[in-house]
């Protein structure tokens, strides 16, 4: 099992609808068929970071990881979502899965879903403040 994390907070100018709107599409992204379970809602940690709110997946193995990555669901919610957020933190993801390679297969995924999505990758250098751990 993949756990994926990401915390988050809104840029200043997002309204509570605009908020509301985002919490219902990443909801959406995280009950694609690729998601075991899934918890979206309000950040527990230091409030003073800046990440009001967090959004955490568990998937199955890297197939299903890589299905989620490109799960139209998923690939239309972010041009929605991402233009609301200031900073994002993402990860560390966790994983049962012993492979001592599982960290460099992920970021080969996400390198490929970079390559074959451009246009996503600059919506994600709009975001001010990009943390990945």
């Amino acid at each position: 099992m993949i756990v994926h994390l990401l915390r988050f907070g809104f840029r200043d100018e997002a309204t509570d609808a605009d908020r509301a709107a985002v919490l219902a599409l990443m909801k959406r992204t995280a009950a694609v068929e690729s998601v075991s379970f899934s918890s979206v809602g309000q950040n527990l940690g230091d409030g003073a970071e800046g990440f009001t709110h967090a959004y955490c997946v568990g998937i199955e193995d890297l197939d299903a990881l890589e299905r989620y990555m490109h799960d139209p669901v998923h690939l239309d919610g972010d041009p929605q979502i991402i233009p609301h957020l200031a900073k994002i933190a993402i990860g560390p993801d966790v994983s049962d899965d012993t492979d001592p390679e599982l960290r460099d297969k992920i970021m080969a995924l996400h390198q490929a879903k970079v390559a074959k999505y451009p246009e996503w990758a600059r919506l994600m250098e709009s975001v001010p403040e990009v943390r990945i751990f």
